[in-house]
């Protein structure tokens, strides 16, 4: 797979040294057990994956050569480049401005644009309504579009469904910048619907099979389905598409109901007519994130960290799986570790800062689960376990511990 040239700040020595001699150990990743680092009192277990993604590092190379090739010229981000504060602030801090923030809402007036401005498209890319928005004003969407590909295989797929006359049923989260896109891309070319989960695509589901009244179908999706959108016809023959960094099990789980639901209303022998085999849409990073976090379940720990940014819609399921098992704390950076006693986290389902007080056990030796999600530098989980081991008296230097396991 291609390399990416991103910034050194982000790189790490340590974690990346671990990933290396991971992917060395297992270039093939059949391997999913993780990797513990055992530094006496404490033991840190890392996922088999983690951190960076195919698609960050790409927008990441992407909007630093923007910055490289443009000196003097205004450079703007249409939204968060990815979902970490760390890597936008750090963008920021170089000149750049948003023009939305992450659901879609003015930052700044369109006409504050001109036409030799750079507007760096993120990399859960964009509308077509904001592409053409982009190109009246004279600017190129396209010159620094960061779209991560495995996006674009979605809209690729969705665009293959609606030529075979599909509807498509998009599991993601409506307000999220990718859902939006995917849907705006879908429905230039086949009717639309998003689903946020199992409970929605149930009700979907016993419309079809005439079990709700059609009129349930506007009640429940009119704002989230292509306009004219018609159930009793449009929901004959349908596909299935994520929202890549949605739980892969899910979206699969989903799919799956549907096609049983196809099964049911047309036939087996008919099924192919009426329901689109989209399990290729699933994306390969989100998928090995999320398998090797369900590794990380059969382990014995004493608590998780997982570090990415709040708005991460991959990070936050992560921690939705390792809360399962373990008491898990989801922070953006070390700085939320206020000492070994208190700790700042974040409840995603409730979407506020929480404060833990007695967070870290006293108990020796310690086991602590650390992860990312795919927008996180590894940098961070460095500085992460660094603060840790801090608290931990006669904790080993995980550099001279590492040397010794790589040999």
């Amino acid at each position: 797979m291609r390399s990416f040239t991103i910034p050194t700040h982000y790189r790490s020595d340590l974690i990346g040294r671990l990933k290396a001699f991971r992917k060395a150990q297992d270039p093939k990743k059949k391997d999913l057990s993780p990797t513990v680092l055992d530094l006496g009192p404490v033991r840190f277990v890392f996922a088999r994956h983690f951190g960076f993604c195919y698609g960050v590092e790409n927008a990441i190379e992407i909007s630093y050569k923007a910055l490289e090739e443009n000196p003097g010229k205004r450079i703007f981000l249409l939204s968060q480049m990815i979902h970490n504060p760390a890597v936008n602030d750090d963008l920021t801090s170089r000149g750049m401005r948003f023009i939305q923030d992450t659901h879609g809402q003015m930052l700044m007036d369109w006409s504050e644009l001109k036409a030799d401005d750079i507007v760096i498209i993120p990399a859960f890319g964009t509308t077509l309504e904001t592409e053409a928005k982009l190109r009246t004003l004279g600017i190129d969407p396209l010159k620094y579009n960061t779209t991560c590909p495995f996006v674009e295989k979605v809209w690729n797929r969705s665009a293959q469904l609606g030529e075979k006359d599909y509807s498509v049923v998009i599991h993601g989260k409506a307000a999220h910048e990718e859902t939006r896109a995917t849907f705006s891309h879908t429905a230039q070319g086949a009717p639309a619907v998003i689903v946020k989960d199992m409970a929605e695509t149930q009700e979907l589901g016993r419309i079809i099979l005439g079990e709700l009244p059609l009129a349930r179908f506007q009640e429940l999706f009119a704002a989230r389905a292509t306009p004219g959108f018609d159930p009793a016809k449009d929901l004959v023959r349908i596909g299935v598409v994520n929202q890549t960094t949605m739980l892969a099990t899910e979206t699969q789980a989903i799919a799956d109901h549907l096609k049983n639901v196809m099964v049911q209303k047309h036939g087996e022998a008919d099924l192919k007519a009426h329901f689109a085999d989209t399990r290729d849409t699933l994306c390969y990073a989100t998928n090995d994130n999320q398998d090797a976090t369900n590794e990380l379940l059969k382990a014995e720990a004493d608590l998780a960290l997982v570090v990415g940014g709040y708005n991460s819609s991959n990070t936050s399921h992560l921690v939705e799986l390792l809360e399962q098992t373990f008491p898990t704390y989801y922070i953006k950076d070390e700085g939320e570790i206020l000492s070994a006693e208190t700790i700042q986290h974040f409840n995603y389902p409730a979407h506020k800062l929480e404060t833990t007080n007695d967070w870290l056990p006293t108990k020796r030796p310690l086991t602590i689960i650390l992860t990312s999600g795919a927008s996180c530098p590894d940098t961070l989980l460095d500085r992460v376990m660094l603060k840790v081991l801090g608290f931990v008296e006669g904790g080993m230097d995980p550099l001279v511990v590492l040397d010794t396991l790589v040999a």
